[in-house]
């Protein structure tokens, strides 16, 4: 088994129901207000977040109080929205693979353009836009990369002056923009005059609707986690 697998294990192992429980609990002590809230009802909800030490046993068949039980039944929908967030949140970190990256990457030399091809990280897809100044097409693609950066993080968006590049007389302005998509230093995808696959007016999802016609983006993430997140606020 592997030590992501074995990982996982025990950390189902370990987070029962009353684990799960005693989490909840100690989350909805730290995210509320503590001075607004009366002593004898902070005092509780500190007792009722702390797990039961195995040498207590003063309180191990103790039932719940009817106050303890009005006092979960408080619970409120907002701070269970955001433990809920917070759980997923982790649990997609430890399942994530490979770095995360902000804003489209500008390369300023052939090197940097095969520089960023041979060392990303073998999970990363990488995705080249070669452009120049004045070309049709150049301009409105760059915008979307712009867009697209935000919607896949684990992607790295770069793009590269065709002149910058020293290879402008292999990118003319007939086969401009180009995009290319590397992944572990193979090339998946090479498109000259992308526009040509495209509507003469196009946006980022056709962009990204084209990308993933050739299955070259990953999943987005966490999908609807932005909504929610607006809800709870």
């Amino acid at each position: 088994m592997s030590d992501r697998a074995l990982e996982m294990e025990e950390c189902v192992t370990q987070t029962g129901p009353k684990g799960v429980i005693n989490d909840w609990r100690r989350f909805k002590l730290e995210s509320m207000d503590q001075e607004s809230l009366p002593p004898a009802k902070r005092e509780l909800l500190r007792q009722m977040s702390s797990p039961q030490k195995p040498h207590d046993k003063s309180n191990v068949n103790r039932k719940m109080s009817i106050q303890e039980y009005e006092l979960l039944k408080e619970e409120d929908e907002a701070s269970l929205k955001k433990y809920r967030k917070q759980c997923m949140q982790e649990m997609h970190e430890k399942l994530s693979f490979g770095p995360k990256f902000e804003g489209v990457h500008e390369l300023d030399s052939g090197e940097a353009f095969l520089e960023v091809i041979e060392k990303e990280h073998h999970s990363t897809v990488v995705v080249v836009h070669i452009y120049k100044a004045g070309v049709k097409g150049c301009e409105e693609l760059n915008g979307c990369l712009d867009c697209l950066v935000t919607e896949y993080p684990t992607v790295k968006f770069c793009r590269i002056d065709a002149v910058a590049s020293g290879a402008g007389e292999r990118f003319s302005d007939d086969v401009l923009p180009t995009l290319l998509v590397y992944k572990a230093g193979e090339l998946l995808g090479n498109f000259l005059a992308c526009c040509k696959h495209l509507n003469e007016e196009f946006f980022a999802t056709d962009v990204e609707a084209f990308l993933n016609g050739y299955g070259l983006l990953p999943e987005k993430e966490m999908p609807g986690m932005d909504s929610e997140d607006n809800d709870v606020e």
